[in-house]
């Protein structure tokens, strides 16, 4: 008996009408980062296990795939694309003050556990600003998200924004050893606000830092909520990080971007390296973010080019399924079909020849004179094909629009 090969668990084959979608929605996606002047870089599959060491704070290293080359290096596919870009800037920039915009997509691989049941490999596309610390830039980079999401037909989206130095201050004034500081975090990022309220009574913190962590769950909503979160900062640190936020939204508005904008004082970034801002983009459909993104001003210094950054990455995937879900149809690129016999054969390649000059996507199929006009049709509409024009003995052309069912009869062009 015949084995059948399966895909290892946590990855899958893309093909037909779901390929064709997300290669366009790749296209429609990076024309917005061009739009905004970020130019293209492909980066390794894998590289290094050293760009994706713990001290750099990308993805847990017990989650990377790790393999040795013929030298005995330990190499890691990569589990997340920012490393990646922020070691060949470092390297390929290394001498460039201006600002450097590049944008990207690829592939990336986190071995999670099995019993999450989530994709082990996932395809993002995403934007880094490197050698700018300033409020223009992390108004630029939301802007570029806004635009994204609408350009693709998404109009119910929020993007959440946050500020990792408003926890890190927090959790600074409670005074905590940095194993009470890990849980609270994990807390934090699991909305368990009473057993956060349990580790801070068990510790001597003072009250105004317990009111501040009690009133997190309400630092979540419009830019009203800074005005809250500016009274309840126990720091400098903090007070900045809440007007950067403001100085933010203010650009925001410049750019129409603002009614897409929400505040969420709790937000915990996702990798390590996050030193700013921090913002993730939901919509309907999905459970998770489609976009997540922040500044990681230290990260590149870790590479040797000691400059500030901020970027983004758009969850291709989490994005499909959200769209899918909301039914935004992805315009994609018509294919037609052209079914003829030997009889008709010259004039099929004549007619595919003439159609592809013009910018047409056109596959030729040969059919056997007794088979059924069905299918052909049955094959095009699995195919996901616009259009078949099928070839008659006597010349005639029956042109089928299979999206809307019409039909019509012509005559083969230069046939008398």
């Amino acid at each position: 008996m015949e084995q059948k090969l399966h895909t290892p668990e946590g990855v899958r084959d893309i093909y037909n009408k779901e390929c064709e979608t997300k290669l366009a929605l790749q296209r429609k996606l990076s024309k917005v980062l061009h739009l905004y002047g970020y130019q293209d870089i492909q980066t390794p599959t894998f590289e290094y296990y050293e760009v994706f060491r713990k001290e750099i704070g990308s993805t847990s290293t017990q989650e990377l795939y790790k393999f040795f080359d013929r030298e005995g290096n330990i190499l890691a596919l990569r589990p997340d694309i920012t490393p990646s870009v922020a070691r060949a800037a470092a390297t390929l920039f290394e001498s460039e003050d201006m600002p450097i915009r590049l944008c990207y997509a690829g592939n990336t691989f986190i071995n999670h556990s099995s019993y999450q049941g989530r994709l082990k490999e996932n395809t993002q596309l995403g934007a880094e600003l490197i050698g700018l610390d300033s409020v223009e830039a992390d108004a630029e980079m939301l802007a570029m998200v806004a635009d994204s999401l609408k350009q693709i037909g998404l109009q119910e989206f929020q993007i959440s924004l946050g500020h990792v130095d408003f926890i890190r201050s927090l959790l600074k004034a409670a005074g905590l050893g940095e194993e009470e500081s890990r849980e609270i975090r994990a807390l934090i990022t699991n909305r368990n606000f009473f057993g956060i309220e349990e580790i801070l009574d068990a510790h001597e913190v003072k009250e105004s830092v317990k009111e501040a962590f009690r009133l997190l769950p309400e630092l979540t909503g419009g830019p009203e909520v800074l005005e809250q979160a500016m009274i309840a900062a126990p720091d400098l640190d903090a007070r900045l990080a809440v007007t950067r936020l403001q100085q933010i939204f203010r650009l925001l508005r410049l750019y129409g971007a603002d009614d897409h904008i929400t505040f969420d004082l709790s937000m915990i970034g996702n990798y390590g390296y996050y030193t700013g801002i921090i913002f993730r983009a939901y919509t309907f459909g999905t459970g998770d973010a489609v976009v997540r993104g922040g500044r990681y001003d230290h990260l590149l210094e870790k590479f040797g080019k000691d400059t500030p950054s901020i970027g983004f990455a758009i969850l291709l995937d989490e994005l499909m399924g959200a769209l899918g879900r909301q039914k935004i149809p992805v315009e994609t690129i018509h294919r037609n079909l052209i079914v003829y016999t030997e009889a008709t054969e010259e004039q099929a390649v004549a007619l595919a020849c003439s159609f592809r000059r013009k910018g047409r996507n056109i596959e030729l199929v040969k059919r056997e004179p007794e088979e059924e006009r069905e299918i052909y049709e049955n094959y095009a509409k699995r195919t996901s094909a616009a259009a078949m024009l099928y070839l008659r003995d006597d010349q005639k052309i029956e042109m089928v629009n299979l999206r809307t069912g019409d039909e019509k009869l012509v005559k083969i062009p230069g046939v008398d």
